[in-house]
């Protein structure tokens, strides 16, 4: 990859998933970053080459750019502003009872920007926030910076999976920036140089909502193969003969139409129900969205159905859990659908052996002793009365059958993820319960 022609210097608030990420890979690509977080532990283990969340790739890139001198971290905000022309602000932005984000870190990181900064900076919202937010951060920067000095303020907007986010930062499908004079977009597009890939620019407003349109428009996505499952299965139809055929079709593409037990993580659920309250807010019903939720939850509580119907008495059952993350490739347990069977089957009297090769210690903290942590996926199987698979991880896609078998008391296997042919299973002597096969 080329580097850029005009590098800059760089500052992420928030050392967080997206902060880290981003401001790892901008860094690899050629500029200086610094990133900035108060959590003075989780400085420290950054500086001493510890990585706090797991995702592929990110370990070994961080101790390259830190090597290289092009990588730093801090805990002083104002430090981090003196020595940057433009300031990411990446903190977080978590979800409200009400559904609304909750911008606090937002509005207190631009009011230390603001009161920190001695000359022009770019200021750039990475944080997912609701439309018009870019107009409040420079109100906010503009009550609080007592120099009087010139800013812009700009929209970039993430889209990162959990798993594959170094690819999805270097290859992605297109960068959106919102910004409102040239001047800003001149920098943008200097920064994102040697990234090969459609650079869009709008205004600010239009940058922020491209961002809550988009995973809103996903999660419609994955609910709606899910309420086609349920008729798939009402109707003795095949949910992944049916997704094939309109997969086909360039107009819906194939991508997010997986029958399963629904979305979880970070981004969806939290976006879906912002987005639900910033429509709201400005005066019109989103109801398509919120029926999106519902049929997300329902697909939790059905899968929890399939396995009391497949266990007949779920009380003093031992159960194989395989899989506790949201999705593979991370530990992320953010509303992982897996919390929500863990706790049912839990309550109702179930033994419940879990492997996941990256959650245990996340998961630890969000189900306690609610689940017996082993290490192996063979060792889960060790006298369970069936196998319920919840993450989709390459690690359970070819196991030996012959072993899980013999292990399980009866060769009872429901799987939320459709990982595998039902035909194929049967003939290997399972009981094989999926979503959708009707």
């Amino acid at each position: 990859m080329n580097k850029p022609s005009n590098p800059h210097t760089l500052a992420f608030i928030g050392a967080g998933y997206v902060g880290l990420v981003s401001g790892t890979c901008l860094a690899e690509i050629g500029h200086t970053v610094v990133l900035v977080d108060n959590n003075e532990s989780k400085i420290e283990k950054l500086k001493n080459g510890h990585i706090p969340i797991y995702e592929p790739g990110l370990e070994d890139l961080v101790k390259k750019n830190v090597k290289e001198g092009r990588l730093t971290f801090t805990t002083s905000l104002k430090k981090a502003v003196e020595q940057s022309e433009v300031i990411f602000i990446a903190v977080n932005t978590p979800p409200m009872a009400n559904g609304k984000a909750d911008l606090s870190y937002v509005a207190g990181a631009t009011r230390e920007i603001a009161e920190a900064a001695t000359s022009y900076k770019v200021i750039v919202d990475k944080s997912t926030v609701p439309v018009k937010t870019g107009e409040r951060v420079l109100e906010t920067v503009k009550q609080y910076n007592k120099h009087g000095l010139d800013f812009d303020v700009v929209s970039n907007p993430e889209f990162l999976r959990e798993g594959s986010a170094i690819e999805d930062f270097m290859k992605p499908d297109r960068i959106v920036v919102g910004v409102e004079n040239e001047r800003a977009a001149k920098i943008m597009r200097e920064i994102y140089e040697p990234i090969k890939a459609p650079f869009i620019e709008t205004n600010v407003n239009s940058a922020e909502l491209i961002k809550h349109a988009s995973n809103s428009f996903l999660a419609m996505k994955i609910s709606f193969a899910n309420a086609l499952a349920r008729i798939c299965e009402l109707s003795n139809a095949n949910i992944d003969q049916v997704t094939y055929g309109m997969g086909l079709d360039s107009r819906i593409g194939k991508s997010f139409l997986n029958a399963g037990i629904g979305y979880g993580g970070s981004c969806f659920p939290k976006d879906v129900s912002a987005f639900i309250t910033i429509a709201e807010d400005l005066g019109y019903n989103f109801d398509v969205l919120k029926e999106v939720e519902k049929i997300n939850s329902d697909m939790r509580e059905l899968f929890i159905q399939k396995i009391e119907k497949a266990l007949w008495i779920t009380k003093g059952k031992k159960i194989a859990l395989w899989g506790l993350a949201f999705k593979a490739n991370t530990d992320d347990m953010r509303n992982a659908p897996s919390i929500t069977i863990v706790e049912k089957l839990h309550k109702d009297g179930a033994i419940i052996a879990a492997y996941d090769p990256e959650a245990k210690h996340t998961a630890k903290e969000v189900l306690g002793d609610k689940v017996q942590y082993v290490s192996s996926k063979e060792e889960a199987l060790k006298d369970a009365d069936a196998l319920v698979i919840v993450t989709e991880w390459d690690e359970f896609k070819n196991p030996d059958w012959e072993v899980v078998k013999k292990s399980l008391h009866n060769p009872i296997i429901i799987d939320g993820r459709n990982m595998f042919d039902p035909k194929e299973m049967e003939k290997l002597g399972f009981v094989y319960h999926s979503v959708g096969r009707g």
